[in-house]
């Protein structure tokens, strides 16, 4: 079990959407935390807030490449591009986070005896062929394909983690992530619910790739956060699925953006990229089960709660193109 005292945390990829919600809770649970960031995707103003905070340091340095910060009682390891543009803009970088990036920070967590956690993801399942996903189901994933720079990056990431709990007994833990939203996703980050939110807010036409009739699973940030912090105090070793399991067609996601948004924008089809997943959503049974926890902001809610950030964003992009 893992106090809050006063302890000490790493989180790679702190500066990121995700990692950036994370280090807020860790505050304010009373932790110390350090973020390790190269800032290729994660931004200093997500940790604005953190600014004047004592008990927070940021660190701009690569994981790829050997770290350390010094003692640290817990390891969050969420240092990769995560959305699909990023990821395969730069596809190399997230190869490397997977690899080398996850070797470094479990070496940081085996030298001063920490805990640590991988921030999986649900793209280890690939397109799916069982529905819904269980931890145990092994995925049906393209090794070559243009998403494999992510997917396999993340499986590779799950073995090396597996390994060190293995072999060098270092107390390790696996989340896998389902498509999470919510304030601070870069509006072009190109996943669903940013594109969505940032054409509607334009009067942009809502793209919709291939029918529309491909299912997601949306994972407010706080639901999340609070499965990870819920699976590092636990003893529970093998991957665990922390997302919402309200399932809802890509065409059912544009029309609650259209409705929160007050948008007038029409949907606009496009051809389904390569690989794209069918249908994604998580059996959370384990984490029911094993950590007590289950989502409880819906996706309405969620998108209303993230109305604001969304307006502020599309308008600085306006600002910023004006000048």
């Amino acid at each position: 079990m893992i106090s809050k005292s006063s302890m000490r945390a790493l989180v790679t990829g702190g500066a990121g959407f995700l990692g950036s919600h994370l280090c807020d809770r860790l505050i304010d649970e009373g932790w110390r935390v350090v973020c390790v960031d190269n800032l290729i995707t994660g931004r200093l103003s997500n940790l604005t807030q953190l600014k004047s905070e004592p008990r927070f340091e940021f660190k701009n340095a690569d994981v790829s490449e050997p770290f350390d910060v010094g003692p640290v009682d817990f390891v969050f390891d969420l240092a990769s591009p995560a959305s699909p543009d990023d990821y395969m803009k730069h596809g190399i970088e997230t190869l490397k986070a997977g690899s080398h990036g996850t070797l470094h920070a479990l070496e940081v967590a085996h030298k001063h005896n920490a805990g640590f956690l991988l921030a999986s993801t649900s793209e280890c399942y690939g397109d799916p062929e069982q529905h819904p996903q269980t931890e145990t189901y092994w995925g049906h994933v393209n090794p070559i394909g243009p998403r494999s720079v992510y997917d396999e990056a993340k499986r590779f990431a799950e073995a090396l983690t597996m390994a060190f709990h293995r072999y060098r007994q270092v107390n390790t833990r696996i989340v896998r992530i389902f498509n999470t939203y919510g304030p601070r996703l870069q509006i072009n980050d190109g996943r669903v619910i940013s594109n969505f939110m940032k054409q509607a807010l334009r009067g942009d036409d809502l793209t919709v790739y291939g029918n529309g009739l491909q299912t997601r699973s949306f994972c407010y940030a706080s639901d999340e956060v609070d499965g990870i912090l819920r699976l590092s105090r636990s003893e529970e070793h093998l991957p665990v699925n922390i997302g919402n399991p309200d399932e809802f067609t890509i065409l059912e996601c544009a029309k609650e953006v259209l409705s929160v948004t007050g948008s007038r924008s029409k949907i606009a089809y496009a051809a389904l990229p390569q690989d794209d997943p069918k249908q994604r959503r998580p059996d959370i049974s384990k984490a029911k089960t094993l950590l007590g926890w289950t989502p409880t902001v819906s996706l309405r809610e969620g998108l209303k709660l993230s109305l604001d950030y969304f307006e502020k964003a599309v308008a600085g992009e306006k600002t910023a193109v004006a000048k």
